[in-house]
């Protein structure tokens, strides 16, 4: 794939299995396709050559509303338009008020829209000006919850959030997306320490792709370079999984 015909690739023979259901941690370096893929995956940029095939179907032939209907994503920054807590999380009045609240409580939101004038009707200024970023990303989490996506990326959606919400978001993960197939660029790495696979690019190519464990175990690997030089925190993960 590359984002113009004179622009060189930025993804280049990249093949992979992911089996339904499973965690999948995305890693790399600043340019090494992590953001690509995902704009791939929802055809937001076509790939050149080859294709990507979900349950059976090459996504290529469906109609992109077809495709993105069965996929969700929660972005680095977080998408939040003018309107109403309602106008963001439902956009086309697909839900009903409970199926609302149950993904406010479940996402951990409940609390600030219910003490907001008029509730899911409160205002949200454009781009959430008026809610913290953490709120926004955990609006947009409420968002995901309800389209219950077979599918759901997260690219970097923890990277400018404080703790408290990172822990928010993974536990959501673990108990509400259970059964979908998550696909997550990590920027805190100890984020899937517990992840099925990992996933690491390097220049538009996939270096590695194994489990955590496997990769930390081995000392020659991309994966355990990028732990190391995170700092302390997660060098003492590191030293945890491979005992």
């Amino acid at each position: 794939m590359r984002y113009a015909p004179n622009l060189p690739k930025v993804l280049n023979q990249i093949s992979f299995k992911i089996d339904g259901g499973s965690k999948i941690g995305i890693v790399g370096r600043t340019g090494s396709g992590k953001s690509s893929l995902m704009q791939v995956l929802f055809r937001m940029t076509e790939a050149e050559q080859g294709q990507i095939v979900i349950d059976g179907i090459e996504a290529g032939k469906l109609g992109l509303q077809d495709l993105r209907t069965a996929l969700a994503i929660i972005p680095q920054d977080p998408v939040v338009f003018s309107g109403t807590f309602r106008s963001n999380m439902d956009p086309f009045s697909e839900y009903t008020d409970a199926q609302l609240w149950d993904a406010l409580a479940r996402s951990g939101l409940k609390t600030k829209v219910s003490k907001t004038n008029k509730q899911l009707d409160g205002h949200v200024d454009a781009g959430g000006e008026n809610l913290s970023v953490g709120e926004r990303q955990l609006l947009c989490l409420s968002r995901a919850m309800l389209k219950t996506p077979k599918i759901l990326i997260m690219d970097e959606a923890t990277a400018n959030v404080d703790y408290e919400t990172d822990a928010m978001i993974q536990k959501a993960l673990r108990e509400d997306f259970k059964d979908a197939t998550v696909l997550t660029i990590a920027h805190r790495l100890n984020t899937i320490m517990d992840y099925d696979r990992v996933m690491v690019l390097d220049h538009g190519k996939l270096s590695e792709y194994d489990s955590p464990k496997a990769l930390l175990e081995n000392s020659e690997s991309m994966f355990h370079a990028l732990v190391m030089q995170t700092g302390d925190q997660n060098a003492e993960i590191l030293k945890k999984m491979t005992i």
